[in-house]
């Protein structure tokens, strides 16, 4: 009970998070029409970046832990 709590509250942080990453947005960019020229991430997209990932794994261990259990 308390995993699937915390599993959909991960998904929901996780779908956040990855709709405040704006880095190559638009229609445009997934048919490559941008010439955008990619930089390193520095202060909140790094922060953002390193908090996707942390999220993730969380959700990916409790799914895991879900059909275990």
């Amino acid at each position: 009970m308390i995993l699937d709590i915390v599993q959909i509250a991960a998904a929901i942080i996780l779908i956040i998070i990855v709709l405040m990453q704006n880095q190559g947005a638009g229609l445009g960019a997934a048919f490559g029409g941008e010439g955008n020229v990619f930089r390193t991430k520095r202060g909140f997209e790094k922060t953002l970046f390193i908090f996707t990932i942390i999220i993730s794994i969380i959700f990916l261990a409790t799914a895991l832990a879900n059909v275990i259990l």
